[in-house]
């Protein structure tokens, strides 16, 4: 793959060798699977999204998305300038459920921020031609307020709720009091509406000094978010040295970090006041040792009826894609080989299959049943 300063003097249109699809079979708490190489020859890929026709998006870290169809990748133009710098750049890609009439692509990345003042994550959006090689009438919809410097900690996912706003998650951007600090959007989930305003229904609107946009916070760094079977959200996020956590996200509550936590910093000594404190959440469920969870998907059971409902997290640590289920929840298996070393994103394609993408090979594939 080209550094990214060769790669802007090449064609948007300049199609990418593909390898050819490699296959294995293994067996889960469903049966054996089979795994599928779909795209290859990837630098640092971070997301991927399905449009309609079932041809797809993928975002590189370094800047370039890429739009897949009938087995090529192509760059597409008119993408946001990024902040490519430690887990910086282009992040999150999300397609809208009238994607077929809006023809509009959500995108979040770090943004920087102006000469000294570092970075934050942003949210633009974009329409997508109808060849799939540009994007036209981009705008950004939503920045934070006073990010950070360094390159640690910008979330980020954006997903579409039932009512059509946004939900996009924010990292603490490793300055941990900041999380706790409503007057910035450090370690929160924001919500807004397809155009950038705020809802009125959001919990701080017409507070002062509170950021309006914020649904939640108190959160360190959360990588995956995903709506259940019942439209209610849910995230992953990244704990210190243990207590990576899933939460159920609740309007206007405080998860927490860093006054209470289940990890501890990575020389060992104690966060914050301890495991729990009144006024903050709970976890719905906690890992010790910490995975480096990187991905949410609640799955639909189209094709494994038996794993509806059930939660899907991509592990950047463990190489594997955890399998999450019950109430109260437990991890009750795992999908791993190969293919699934340092996971990134896991989605559901519209006809059933699991897909994930994967950082340190740099290809995307595709799981059905065997």
């Amino acid at each position: 793959m080209y550094p990214r300063i060769l790669a802007l003097l090449i064609s948007a249109l300049a199609v990418l060798t593909l390898p050819p699809g490699r296959a294995q079979a293994q067996t889960t708490g469903a049966g054996q699977i089979t795994i599928t190489e779909m795209l290859g020859g990837l630098d640092t890929p971070w997301a991927i999204a399905f449009l309609p026709s079932g041809d797809y998006l993928v975002t590189e870290r370094a800047g370039d998305l890429l739009y897949v169809s009938d087995g090529k990748a192509r760059r597409v133009a008119g993408t946001p300038e990024v902040f490519a710098r430690g887990q910086g750049g282009l992040l999150d890609v999300m397609i809208p459920r009238d994607f077929a009439t809006s023809r509009e692509v959500f995108l979040t990345f770090a943004r920087k921020q102006g000469w000294g003042k570092g970075a934050g994550t942003a949210l633009a959006v974009g329409r997508l031609s109808d060849d799939g090689t540009r994007l036209s009438d981009l705008r950004i919809l939503f920045e934070a307020a006073r990010g950070g410097k360094g390159g640690r900690h910008f979330g980020s996912r954006v997903i579409e709720a039932r009512d059509g706003t946004l939900f996009v998650t924010l990292g603490d951007r490793g300055n941990k009091p900041t999380a706790q600090d409503r007057a910035n959007h450090n370690g929160a989930i924001v919500r807004i509406n397809r155009d950038g305003t705020v809802p009125g229904d959001n919990p701080f609107v017409g507070q002062s000094g509170i950021q309006p946009e914020i649904w939640s916070w108190g959160h360190r760094n959360a990588q995956g978010t995903a709506l259940d079977l019942n439209g209610n959200l849910w995230v992953v996020e990244h704990g210190a040295k243990g207590g990576d956590e899933i939460n159920r996200i609740r309007k206007g509550a405080n998860y927490g970090w860093p006054v209470i936590s289940y990890g501890v910093n990575y020389d060992g000594s104690k966060i914050g006041e301890g495991t729990r404190k009144p006024g903050m959440q709970q976890p719905a469920y906690y890992w010790d040792p910490s995975i480096a969870p990187s991905s949410l998907m609640i799955y639909s059971g189209r094709l494994w009826p038996e794993w509806k409902g059930d939660m899907f997290v991509g592990s950047l640590k463990f190489d594997n894609i955890s399998r999450v289920r019950g109430n109260p929840l437990q991890q009750v298996d795992t999908i791993e080989g190969p293919e699934t070393e340092r996971v990134r994103d896991v989605v559901e394609a519209p006809d059933g299959s699991i897909w994930f993408v994967s950082i340190s090979i740099g290809a995307v594939y595709r799981v059905t049943p065997k």
